[in-house]
This record gives C-alpha cells, sequence and structure tokens, in this order.
C-alpha cells in the first residue's frame, strides 16, 4: 500500500478522536474531529476540548474547515443518521465532564446541538468514554451505550422528538470500562471491555430493569480491553484491541481462544472497517503508527502502516468513496495524534487486485 498525506494540520488542543459521516452519500465529505486539553491552572485543573466539522472535496483533494465549537474536553464520538430527509445526520459525542451531547449537521454546513445529558447513576464525577448506538426495537427512535471511567456501563434512548434519557446504568469493571459495543447481528448482546483485562457479554433481554444479565467474561487479553468492533458483515466475528498490542478475533459462541491474533506493537485504541471494504480495517495503534489490516476468512495480515504521526495515535476513520485505478483502488483516510495535535487527510493506494 502506498501512503499519500494530503493535508497536516495543527488542531491546536490535542487530538483523539476522528468520525467520518457515513450515515447517506450526500455528507460524504464531511468529518469531525474532536480534541481533549487538560488546562492547568493554579487552583485547579480543567478538561477543554473542541469540535471540528471539515469537508474534504475527493476530487479537487481541497479541505475546508468548517466549524469549531469550544466544548468539555471530548473521548468519542459517533455519527447517527438523520431522522427523516428534511433532517440531517446527527454527531453524538461523550466527554470529560460525564455528558453525552447530540448534534445536527444543517444545511448550511454547521453542527446545531440538539440535546445534552450528564451520565445518571455515578458516586463521583467521571469520564464519559466511549459510546456506540443501534436502532431501537420499535423502530420508534436510538439506543446508546456510553461507558465511563468509573468502570460503569450506561444505556440510553433518544427519540426524535430530540429527548434523550436513561434507561440503566451498571457496573461492569473494576476500573476504566474503555469500550463497549453493541453486537450488529444481535442488537440484545453488549459487549464491554475495561482496565482491568476483562472483556463482558451481557444480553439485555435477561436481567433486571437496573442491569442486564451477564452471558459470559473472557480473560484472554494481557492488558486493559480498548477497543471492540463486531463486524458488520460478518456474523459471530468480534474484534478486540487491548494494551498488550494484541488484534484479537474471536467467534462469539466459542470464547475459549481467539480464531487468530495479530501483534501490532502498539496498544490498539481505535479498529475501523472501510463502509465498503470491509476486508480492511484500519487500526490507531498507540504508540506505533495507524496500520491497515486484512481480514480474511480467520486470518488477519497487516498490509501497510502510516508512520507520518510523532505522538500518540487516537483517532482514525476512512472515508466512505473509493476511487477505481487501472491496478488497485485508492482509499482515503484521517487520522489523528496526540501531543503533536495533528490531524491528517490522506489517500491510500492499494497494490492489489480486488
Amino acid at each position: 500500500m502506498l501512503f499519500k498525506t494530503l493535508h497536516s494540520v495543527d488542531t491546536e488542543y490535542s487530538a483523539d478522536a476522528i468520525e467520518w459521516c457515513t450515515q447517506d452519500e450526500q455528507h460524504a465529505d464531511y468529518f469531525a474531529c474532536g480534541t481533549y486539553q487538560l488546562m492547568e491552572g493554579e487552583q485547579n485543573s480543567s478538561r477543554k476540548g473542541r469540535i471540528y466539522l471539515y469537508a474534504f472535496a475527493r476530487q479537487t483533494g481541497a479541505l475546508e474547515r468548517l466549524q469549531c465549537i469550544d466544548t468539555a474536553a471530548i473521548l468519542d464520538m459517533k455519527w447517527l443518521p438523520a431522522w427523516c430527509d428534511d433532517t440531517g445526520p446527527q454527531l453524538a459525542t461523550v466527554n470529560a465532564l460525564g455528558q453525552l451531547e447530540i448534534y445536527e449537521l444543517h444545511a448550511k454546513q454547521q453542527l446545531q446541538q440538539r440535546a445534552q445529558l450528564t451520565l445518571a447513576g455515578n458516586t463521583q464525577p467521571a469520564l464519559a468514554l466511549a459510546l456506540d448506538w443501534r436502532r431501537a426495537a420499535d423502530g420508534a427512535g436510538l439506543q446508546l451505550l456510553v461507558s465511563d471511567s468509573l468502570g460503569q456501563v450506561h444505556q440510553l434512548q433518544y427519540t426524535a422528538q430530540a429527548q434523550l434519557s436513561q434507561l440503566c446504568a451498571w457496573q461492569a469493571h473494576g476500573f476504566e470500562a474503555w469500550t463497549c459495543a453493541y453486537d450488529r447481528w444481535t442488537p440484545q448482546r453488549i459487549y464491554s471491555g475495561g482496565d482491568d483485562c476483562l472483556l463482558h457479554a451481557y444480553d439485555l433481554r435477561s436481567g433486571s430493569s437496573e442491569q442486564p444479565e451477564r452471558i459470559w467474561t473472557n480473560r484472554a487479553h494481557g492488558a486493559g480491553v480498548t477497543c471492540l468492533l463486531s463486524h458488520p458483515e460478518r456474523e459471530h466475528q468480534l474484534l478486540t484491541g487491548s494494551y498488550d498490542e494484541l488484534l484479537r478475533l474471536f467467534d462469539t459462541r466459542a470464547m475459549k481462544r481467539s480464531l487468530a491474533e495479530l501483534n501490532l506493537n502498539g496498544g490498539i485504541w481505535r479498529l475501523k472497517p472501510h463502509p465498503r471494504r470491509s476486508d480492511l480495517i484500519l487500526a490507531a495503534c498507540m504508540y506505533k503508527n495507524f496500520s491497515v489490516l486484512e481480514l480474511r476468512d480467520s486470518a488477519l495480515s497487516l498490509l501497510g502502516a502510516y508512520e507520518e504521526h510523532s505522538s500518540i495515535c487516537y483517532g482514525a476513520d476512512w472515508a466512505p468513496s473509493i476511487d477505481q485505478l487501472d491496478h488497485g483502488q485508492r482509499l482515503h483516510m484521517a487520522t489523528c495524534s496526540f501531543y503533536d495535535h495533528k490531524l491528517c487527510v490522506s489517500s491510500v493506494d492499494t497494490k492489489f487486485e480486488v
């Protein structure tokens, strides 16, 4: 694979999250970047952040910053679908104040806040660390998962009337709950991973109204479990990233041992499949680089590494478009790193036939 940096941007604050809008073709040029900055003061310190909205024109290669929103420090973000044809896609973020915020992307290329909720159930302040979403079973809204720095997982409901409410919260881990995710094939099943090295699975259909039933616990990881990917096109396949630097592939029907493992030589913070090439996975390997992997059947292989960043590699995502070449395909991605507060937009030319 051949990587080419098209843009390198100073985000001023430390950058840790990138999400490209893949909800529809109309908004495929847009992506958001979240930042996290610890502001030291004489009496106390605070965590501030910004949300940047960008538009990348694939045909011309131009990058335009459309908006900058000052917020609390951002730790994760996800695009949500538009409610109807008259509304735009929505961006959900979680921050260092333990809040979930939702913005709508309007026709004027601006994000406008629609809803905000502070997580309940914590006995002390907590950072909201990660989030995931799915459509509600009755089709009337969306459900969201948020994990926090006290080890809790929260389930929330979001309606088309912009009403945001918390359904339940429970203590999932003894330390930070770094990640949480819905199973893409069995939406009533959810996963959480924490700094206690544990990976849990829960069934929302059983248990109490305050806590779903835990159906299994996996102890394969040698350090904290930091990211999860329920594969969107491969039923029963779950990929996990950890501080122990190993990418693992599991069959959720047989969790005693992994199907495959690949050492990426850096704690793995993000795993993103390409929206149109789900065999390609972009991994943010914190203290190493951004790596592109191939998942073929039950085998993992490293195809290439992007080495442009010199600090902690946190945020990464694919653009949804693909350009056909004579002997491969050209993809685009956005990546960001922490202490050097750098955002890059790059092209990735594949050197193999599909």
